[in-house]
Formats: structure tokens, C-alpha cells, sequence
């Protein structure tokens, strides 16, 4: 029996790379998934899981699409009786520097990542705090999941992609808002940054396939911590982040005040806070961080 066995899943982003991957593993590890995407990749893979002995349905639509979400959400309750784990996948990129970057791009991808993570999480915890409501007080109520995307570029701040990387960066804060939201209907909210061969990514040669030996850039590697976190053995981890890549897997530290100076009761001056800005970095570096992702 596999980890995920008698839930319900849906993926977004699922007819192609890392999202066909998780569609793929949580099939096999025995939910039944509602595969997510824009066009007829959507019938492909659900198809090829159905081939393979799992259950699944196809679901096309825009996950920026509020009606689309709500229609999401719903076909996998109409189709499978209920709906224990989301994973939020979907995203495209459209890089540009910041002085070049026209506003459709910026539109585009800050849509289809922020809001399109958010559409689907709204419906589904519209769903749960309803059956919640259903069960009544004290009752046991069934473990959620969701599983956000986010990048490296929003942890780190990559350039040319002020665009995905703010949006990245959003989904980081949304999944501890989410966590803090939902935890009072046992739904935990976590979140994964892939290092991964995808349609982003193939461009850049260090992705490619090697010839012999482990792929580490293999999106098929970055499933396994997706099943994971949408199993029960991942009950007690909440509002977390992890980059995942090859046979590696790092957790995130959350984000905490560095050093604090104080005024001492007063209002600070101009010239206070010029006279306090060594203490105020404590001899630690005050310009551009250095990337923080692990080595290719």
C-alpha cells in the first residue's frame, strides 16, 4: 500500500516536467489525482497514469482564472468524493531587466505564480473549513496538504526576473499566511524551491542529461519530497521551506531579525542612526547578499 493511499490530489502544472512527475508518483503511491494544465498534455498524462493502473482525470484551465480554480477544485471532489492534497505547480517564465521588462510580462508571470497558486489554495480551503463546519466542534477532523512552488530566484533574488522572482518570493510568505490560517482544520502548508531539468530550465547546458551516471537534474528527483510532505508522516511539518535537487534536500531557515539596535526611549535622528550603522550590522556585511543556493 502505497504512502498516499485513498487520497485525492491535484496537481497543477501537471502535463509536463517536475508537475507530470508528481502526477505520475502520487498515482503510484496510490491517490487519485486531478491532473492540472492549459492544453492536451492535461489528457496525456492523465491517460498514461490511467494506463498504468492508477486513477485520474484531466482537468484543463488557467489556474489564474478564479472560475477555472473553483471548477478545479470541484471536479475532484465530484470525481473522487473529496480532496486532501493540493500541490500548486503551475508557472512559466518571461525574463527581462527591470529596465527593460515590458508590462505584460511582469502581468503575465506574476498572475499565473501568485494568483495562480492562490486560486486553487482559496477553493480548497473554502472545501475543508466547510467540512470542518459539516463535522462539527471536536471533531477529528482529516489531514490536508498543501505543497507550494517556489524558486530560487525568489529566496535568493535572481536577476532579470523581477517579475517571477517577486512572485516566487510572494509564495514563500503566502504559504506561512496559508499555515497560520488553516492549521485549525488540520490542513499543513509547505513549500519546495526544485532544482530541475524543465521546459525554464533545458536551455542552460549544466541542466543537461549526462551521458552515464546519476541525473541529478532529473525532475523526476524532486517528486519523492512532494509525496513526502503530502503524506501523513509529514503531519507535524508546517510552514516550511525546502530546495530540492538530485539526491539533496535543504531546508530552509525562516526568515528572523539579524540584530536590533534600540534609541533607548527616544526617537532616532538622521544622525543617530549614521553614528549607529556599524552596530546596526554587527560587522556583518551590509551590501548585496551573496546567492545562498547550494553549488550546481
Amino acid at each position: 500500500m502505497g504512502a498516499l493511499h485513498g487520497k485525492v490530489a491535484i496537481v497543477t502544472g501537471a502535463g509536463q516536467g517536475v508537475g507530470r512527475c508528481h502526477a505520475e508518483l502520487l498515482a503510484a503511491e496510490g491517490a487519485a489525482v486531478v491532473v492540472n494544465d492549459l492544453g492536451e498534455s492535461a489528457d496525456e498524462v492523465a491517460a498514461g497514469i490511467v494506463a498504468a493502473g492508477g486513477r485520474c482525470v484531466a482537468q484543463r484551465g488557467s489556474v489564474t482564472d478564479w472560475s477555472a480554480a473553483q471548477a478545479l477544485v470541484q471536479r475532484a471532489i465530484d470525481e473522487f468524493g473529496d480532496l486532501d492534497v493540493l500541490v500548486n505547480n503551475a508557472g512559466f517564465i518571461r525574463d527581462g531587466m527591470s529596465f527593460s521588462m515590458e508590462e505584460q510580462q511582469f502581468d503575465s508571470v506574476v498572475g499565473v505564480h501568485l494568483k495562480g497558486h492562490f486560486a486553487p489554495a482559496h477553493f480548497a480551503a473554502v472545501h475543508w473549513r466547510n467540512v470542518a463546519k459539516e463535522m462539527g466542534e471536536g471533531a477529528v477532523l482529516p489531514a490536508r496538504r498543501i505543497i507550494m512552488t517556489t524558486s530560487e530566484s525568489g529566496l535568493f533574488g535572481g536577476p532579470a526576473q523581477s517579475n517571477y522572482g517577486s512572485a516566487k518570493g510572494g509564495i514563500l510568505t503566502m504559504t506561512v499566511v496559508l499555515a497560520r490560517e488553516l492549521s485549525r482544520y488540520n490542513v499543513t502548508v509547505n513549500c519546495i524551491a526544485p532544482r530541475a531539468r524543465t521546459p525554464m530550465t533545458q536551455v542552460n547546458p549544466k541542466f543537461a542529461q549526462p551521458s552515464e551516471g546519476f541525473d541529478k537534474y532529473d525532475p523526476a528527483n524532486i517528486s519523492p519530497m512532494v509525496a513526502f510532505l503530502a503524506s501523513d508522516a509529514a503531519s507535524e511539518i508546517n510552514a516550511q521551506t525546502f530546495i530540492v535537487l538530485g539526491d539533496q534536500v535543504h531546508r530552509m531557515r525562516p526568515t528572523e531579525i539579524a540584530n536590533s539596535i534600540s534609541g533607548g526611549g527616544q526617537k532616532w535622528t538622521v544622525e543617530g542612526l549614521i553614528a549607529a550603522k556599524d552596530e546596526m550590522f554587527g560587522g556583518m556585511p551590509s551590501g548585496i547578499p551573496v546567492w545562498g543556493g547550494p553549488p550546481m
